[in-house]
């Protein structure tokens, strides 16, 4: 026999328990009275003890819970009913939560595509849906959760830059959706062995390293800046060019090249400042 085979989950039999404890209840009513008649004690006495150690057969099982029994150190089955149930006295009995669970892994210092020190953090929600590879196939399934999870964020996080330079460029901070799906994927093919299922994962926090932030935050406000002057030029531009195209055509004032050149010299001056102009006007002379 493989000894590296893999579990999967399997589901074992169990008996309902409240019927069962009634049962219980009756046959050990008519036991113990037997046991002292002289003419019954040798059959009520073997009886006597099967009926005590069935009674620790039953077991509870709580809503969106699996109980997962072996016999002797061999897997058996896994009992999904909920309420109390009864099955072997000889199983052991492996309670395992089926609930939907999440964490917030630890703010870990990462490099990103760049190579630029980030701090990362990320929210995780899974759940179990195979209680013998959750069981068996790993030590421990929450902490294997928590170590693989953080070790996906890692490597995502060295996938991407930070920061956004062109629009054709998936970054950390502005694409948040395509980050979580792969994040997910990434953290799934980790914990698939596990027996669990990752719902969703996201970044709860991102944010330069403290020895870069503001060096960071000077590199974000000078592109800012960039991008907001070159906004105001294209936009002073065209409303230079439709200032002469509808001068020309209303025929109001004929501009040679140069008296051109100094009204869109003019006009830029005017719409690109960052204050508002103040204009010399020339009242002529009074002598």
């Amino acid at each position: 026999m493989n000894q590296n085979a893999e579990i999967h989950e399997t589901r074992a039999s169990s008996v309902a328990g409240i019927p069962f404890v009634l049962l219980m209840l009756a046959m050990t009513l008519v036991v113990l009275p037997a046991m002292f008649i002289t003419g019954f004690r040798f059959v009520a006495v073997p009886v006597a003890i099967v009926v005590f150690f069935c009674w620790f057969g039953f077991f509870m099982v709580q809503p969106n819970q699996g109980a997962a029994m072996q016999l002797f150190g061999r897997y058996v089955g896994t009992v999904r009913d909920e309420g109390l149930r009864w099955a072997n006295p000889f199983y052991s009995k492996k309670p395992v939560s089926l609930r939907i669970r999440n964490f917030e892994s630890n703010k870990l210092k990462v490099n990103d595509l760049e190579g630029s020190p980030i701090e990362i953090g990320a929210v995780v929600v899974w759940q179990v849906v195979d209680t013998a590879e959750a069981v068996f196939a790993v030590d421990d399934y929450e902490d294997f959760v928590h170590v693989q999870a953080e070790a996906a964020l890692r490597q995502s996080a060295t996938s991407y830059p930070y920061d956004l330079h062109d629009e054709h460029t998936v970054s950390l901070r502005s694409h948040t959706q395509e980050i979580a799906d792969h994040l997910r994927k990434e953290i799934q093919e980790r914990l698939t062995s596990a027996g669990v299922k990752v719902l969703e994962a996201r970044i709860s926090h991102l944010a330069y390293a403290p020895e870069i932030a503001q060096a960071m935050l000077q590199r974000q406000q000078a592109s800012a800046i960039i991008a907001a002057r070159t906004k105001i030029v294209e936009g002073a531009v065209s409303m230079v060019h439709m200032a002469l195209e509808q001068l020309s055509e209303k025929g109001m004032i004929k501009l040679d090249e140069e008296r051109k050149a100094a009204m869109v010299s003019n006009l830029l001056v005017v719409l690109c400042g960052e204050r508002g102009t103040q204009p010399i006007v020339n009242t002529g002379s009074i002598y």
